[in-house]
């Protein structure tokens, strides 16, 4: 009893969090602190409540209008490559208003990387590059800075997909208002006015071919289609446009800091591996200066055999790397300036050495090349090879000051570059040039040229001292022009021109050493 003539509350054993509150006597817990994510996320929901502009709305619907027209009933080509510039429309404003030229670069390479859909055919490189201009748009959009919030930012992207719904709601109501009543009026007008007209239209037209051949052609079955994916490129343009407004709090997040190892502790796995990986360069300086005589009197393998049993292991071999100069990085030993030397050295070793790796890999498959052909698996790892040369370098240049916050926005721009690079050099024609001229260990597979994309017609064509190869690839080549701006690209019509030149005909099946 307390001196008032209260009861006592009761006790109670300690929590952990916040002390409960007294409620009637009883103990309510006091609600905790929200944590960092917590706050982040809310933070990033109530940004739906922003005000919208109207040039918002109408380039997300313009957009949309765009995407149901020129996607659907169409092959891949200028369309598509017109849309995805559409979709960032409503963006680019916010984006300009950042000042940040590293958002505006990654943003147009995305740009350009969808635009390959206009002037490649082969469907391999559009996908490729496709991917890459999601990551690198999601990038740009979302303002990601760190190695985390690169690698999550198409989840960031999805995320504000679903922050724009509701915002684009409100937006439309708002604009809506007190003209709610113009705009049931004018909706109802409009329908009445379309009914009139299909209903003539259609009746005129089976009176008369000649006047139907002037009515724009419908097809009933398209529109479902259109009317779903023109919302959904009109979401895409509306997301991009709130991300740019409002990007997520987590843009720069970062992993948590690790507590430094010891010196001797970090310092002996990584000067093993040192070691090893310098070992490894030395035996391929070795064989590079012995060349043939060497590798076949040491382990009994010709060039092609050699190169072909270790490409693939020293990609994986590439790519860990990677991986241990990132993790032991963070755990290095940087107490004193003569931690961050040693540290500086160690890793500098281990990234030179694994260049040198790099260049032992891209030499097998030349040596594999040379002896088996060029496919488009082998062009596609040889471009990742090349990515990771160029990754490491990077990794070099930020490890000169120990400062690498600039780095993934520079890795997504690297892989953008290699992409685009790789469309540009038209691989599938450089498949043909490379395996009609060189002497190939085994045999040409016809069969493969052939079933490659239009982007190889002209290559076709200029072959020489094959005529019999020449004409069957010729005729293997099944190409239609475009029938609009929708599927309009480069590489067939390229090749429609070609086989027109040719007067190409049906001739016979290529087949492997044809």
């Amino acid at each position: 009893m307390t001196d008032s003539g209260a009861p006592t509350p009761p006790t109670t054993p300690a929590l952990p969090g916040p002390p409960p509150s007294w409620v009637a006597g009883r103990a309510v817990p006091v609600p905790r602190e929200p944590g960092p994510v917590a706050r982040a996320l809310v933070e990033f929901w109530a940004e739906r409540r922003r005000p919208v502009a109207t040039r918002t709305l109408v380039l997300g619907g313009g957009a949309g209008v765009l995407g149901g027209a020129l996607l659907v009933g169409h092959r891949p080509g200028l369309g598509a490559a017109l849309v995805g510039l559409a979709v960032w429309a409503a963006a680019a404003p916010a984006l300009v208003r950042r000042r940040d030229v590293n958002d505006l670069a990654t943003a147009l390479l995305s740009i350009g990387l969808v635009g390959v859909v206009a002037f490649r055919d082969a469907l391999w490189v559009v996908a490729l590059c496709a991917v890459v201009a999601v990551w690198a748009g999601a990038v740009a959009v979302t303002s990601s800075r760190s190695a985390p919030a690169a690698v999550l930012a198409p989840l960031s992207w999805a995320a504000g997909a679903v922050r724009a719904l509701p915002w684009v709601a409100k937006g439309v109501e708002t604009r809506l208002g007190a003209r709610r009543g113009q705009l049931i009026a004018a909706l109802r007008s409009v329908a009445i006015t379309v009914g009139l007209l299909l209903v003539f239209g259609l009746l005129f037209a089976s009176a008369d071919r000649v006047f139907a051949s002037y009515l724009p052609r419908l097809d009933a079955e398209l529109l479902p289609g259109q009317v779903v994916v023109g919302a959904l490129v009109a979401l895409v343009a509306a997301s991009l446009a709130h991300l740019a407004l409002a990007p997520p709090a987590w843009s720069d997040a970062r992993l948590a800091a690790k507590a430094p190892a010891r010196r001797g502790e970090w310092l002996l796995p990584v000067v093993a591996l040192d070691a090893m990986v310098l070992a490894f360069v030395a035996v391929q300086v070795g064989g590079l200066l012995g060349g043939h005589r060497h590798v076949l009197e040491t382990v009994g393998l010709t060039y092609a055999q050699y190169a072909r049993e270790g490409f693939a292991q020293l990609v994986v071999v590439t790519a860990l790397t990677l991986v241990v100069v990132a993790v032991a990085a963070r755990r290095a030993p940087r107490e004193s300036a003569r931690d961050l030397w040693v540290s500086r050295v160690a890793l500098g070793v281990l990234c030179l050495g694994t260049l040198g790796v790099v260049a032992s890999a891209l030499r097998r498959m030349d040596l594999y090349v040379e002896a088996f052909g060029l496919t488009r698996l082998r062009l596609f790892v040889v471009v990742v090879e090349v990515t990771l040369a160029a990754v490491f370098l990077l990794v070099m240049a930020a490890g000169v000051r120990w400062r690498g916050r600039w780095l993934p926005r520079a890795v997504v721009q690297v892989v953008a570059v290699a992409m685009l690079g790789l469309a540009l050099v038209n691989p599938d024609a450089q498949i043909v040039r490379h395996n009609t001229t060189a002497d190939l260990d085994s045999g040409l597979d016809a069969a493969y040229l052939a079933g490659l994309s239009a982007d190889a017609v002209p290559a076709f064509a200029q072959i020489q001292g094959q005529p019999a190869l020449r004409s069957c690839l010729l005729a293997s080549a099944d190409v239609t022009g475009a029938t609009g701006i929708g599927d309009w690209n480069l590489g067939r019509e390229r090749a429609v021109r070609v086989l027109a030149a040719e007067h190409v005909t049906a001739g016979p099946l290529c087949r492997t050493g044809g």
